[in-house]
């Protein structure tokens, strides 16, 4: 379940004004969070590295890795790749396939990382491409016992591109990749008496913006807060409400890889 944007603007509000240290308007909220989203985001991936080199627990939901892992399946996505024919003249020397923007689902996404490249024959199934670095990519062509191939076709990443051999392949290829999250954003329309900041749900309709949660699973949102409020710390040039939260944030990794 994602974590409720308002409930986390809510929260930030009253701790910042439990003492009365000064408050964070909802723009400043709004960039805060998509960059405190992203660093979660992307701490995922080193939490994950740091994992696989310790021994883990095979106990349900003791599993560090698989609760990582879980994580990261929000952002989860495939689509096939679109190829791009080399032309004539040479507008477009060597044919190649590009990054897909829209997934299987019928998202607009944004790209963030490759994952597993796969071919599927007319009739077989799907072969998993390797990846090669340009040198290797282009030296085994040289020889036909090294040479890619249906069954053991190849790719070089480079330039958000694919290139692959063997050049048959023009269709049929799948991208497996995580896209970049959604920024959250805290909607609202301004009240007609007093001037206030009505919050619009994330359910609302047009012509009203509707407001966008976090992605992130609802077992992160004490990280997002407590990150959040050291921001709001430097808005409101408060040290003392970026002393208590970094030390809030530093206790909960310590705890999580003790």
């Amino acid at each position: 379940m994602a974590i409720n944007v308002d409930t986390v603007y809510r929260t930030v509000l009253f701790l910042l004004n439990k003492e009365q240290r000064g408050y964070m308007t909802p723009e400043e909220f709004n960039n805060v969070a998509s960059q405190v989203q992203l660093e979660i985001f992307e701490k995922y991936f080193d939490d994950l590295n740091q994992q696989l080199r310790v021994p883990q627990a095979d106990i349900d939901y003791s599993d560090r890795i698989a609760s990582i892992d879980e994580k990261i399946a929000v952002f989860k996505t495939f689509a096939p790749a679109v190829y791009v024919a080399a032309t004539t003249p040479a507008t477009t020397a060597t044919p190649y396939f590009t990054l897909p923007t829209t997934d299987d689902y019928g998202n607009i996404v944004s790209f963030y990382k490759l994952g597993a490249v796969t071919f599927t024959p007319v009739s077989g199934l799907p072969v998993e491409l390797q990846r090669l670095q340009r040198n290797t990519f282009y030296n085994i062509e040289k020889s036909n016992l090294t040479r890619s191939t249906l069954s053991f076709p190849t790719y070089l990443y480079e330039n958000n591109k694919l290139f692959v051999n063997p050049k048959t392949i023009i269709n049929n290829l799948q991208i497996d990749y995580l896209r970049k999250p959604t920024n959250p954003k805290w909607n609202f329309t301004v009240g007609t008496t007093l001037g206030q900041y009505i919050f619009t749900p994330t359910t609302a309709t047009s012509p009203a913006i509707p407001s966008v949660d976090f992605e992130l699973m609802s077992s992160e949102q004490t990280t997002v807060i407590l990150k959040i409020l050291v921001y709001a710390g430097l808005i409101i040039e408060d040290p003392t409400a970026i002393q208590v939260a970094s030390g809030l944030i530093q206790q909960q990794e310590n705890n999580s890889k003790s």
